[in-house]
């Protein structure tokens, strides 16, 4: 198995990961209902809470598959693997914990700091 067959394997996993956790959270981030005299207040406040936290966990995912997609893309195209900012190969070990990372540590921190 070729480095980007290993990690084309470990993004499609992740994506696959993080679609069954949207759709098992679905009911979330739905609308919470106005009718007080269905639940109280301090419940309402929770339940629009747990909706906020909901739609933010969703959000967080939307952009995380974007940014396995735009990987998977990279993969396709051969220019999986080299750093947008200084073109220089990124680590092994840094697209072992995030294969969809686009910087080496040097850009990263870098843009960071």
């Amino acid at each position: 198995m070729s480095n980007h067959d290993h990690y084309r394997q470990l993004l499609e996993e992740k994506r696959v990961s993080l679609l069954a956790a949207a759709q098992a959270s679905g009911e979330s981030g739905q609308t919470v209902e106005l009718d007080q005299t269905r639940q109280g207040r301090l419940s309402r406040m929770d339940a629009l809470q747990s909706q906020a936290m909901a739609q933010e966990a969703e959000r967080r995912a939307r952009a995380e598959l974007i940014r396995i997609d735009a990987a998977l893309a990279r993969i396709k195209e051969d220019d999986f693997g080299y750093c947008h900012d200084c073109g220089e190969d990124i680590p092994a070990a840094r697209l072992e914990v995030d294969p969809a990372t686009i910087r080496c540590v040097n850009c990263a921190e870098r843009r960071e700091g």
